[in-house]
């Protein structure tokens, strides 16, 4: 990760703000493309604050320029919202890095985060960091399933 400069945010933290505005650039290119869209259309500053207190926000740069969101459940640590503000830098993999970091510090025996089935573009290189799929999920509400389970082993 070298190059990288990661720092975690708590609830206080005033860069909240500029990571929620990194993380809805990042998504924005998922707008009209997935359904139903992303709950982030509905985070606000207020919900990464209380986020904060359950789960370790990560990000890099100053400005910021990666965020990713890690959540400890039960064997596994959860990674959300991962954005990257600048492509082909290495920082989407180097937080993938962190992820994976934290979780064996943690004493977590795996990674899982979940994807869009619209976003085949996004599995293929979550397959390229050793991530395998494990379930499909389905929204309230839709008939056939609209998300990707991805599982990846830590250690």
């Amino acid at each position: 990760m070298t190059g990288f400069e990661f720092r975690q945010l708590g609830a206080d933290d005033p860069a909240l703000a500029d990571a929620l505005e990194v993380m809805r650039a990042a998504f924005a290119g998922m707008d009209g493309r997935i359904d139903p869209p992303s709950s982030l259309s509905r985070m606000t500053v207020q919900s990464l604050q209380e986020a904060a207190e359950k789960s370790e926000i990560w990000v890099e740069g100053n400005p910021i320029a990666g965020t990713v969101v890690l959540t400890p459940k039960g064997r596994v640590l959860y990674v959300g919202k991962l954005a990257v503000g600048r492509r082909r830098a290495g920082l989407g993999r180097a937080l993938m890095a962190l992820a994976e970091e934290r979780a064996a510090a943690l004493g977590l025996g795996w990674l899982e985060l979940e994807s869009r089935v619209e976003l085949v573009e996004v599995h293929a290189v979550f397959k390229r960091l050793g991530f395998h799929e494990v379930a499909r999920t389905t929204h309230d509400g839709y008939r056939k399933p609209t998300s990707i389970m991805f599982r990846k082993a830590v250690g």
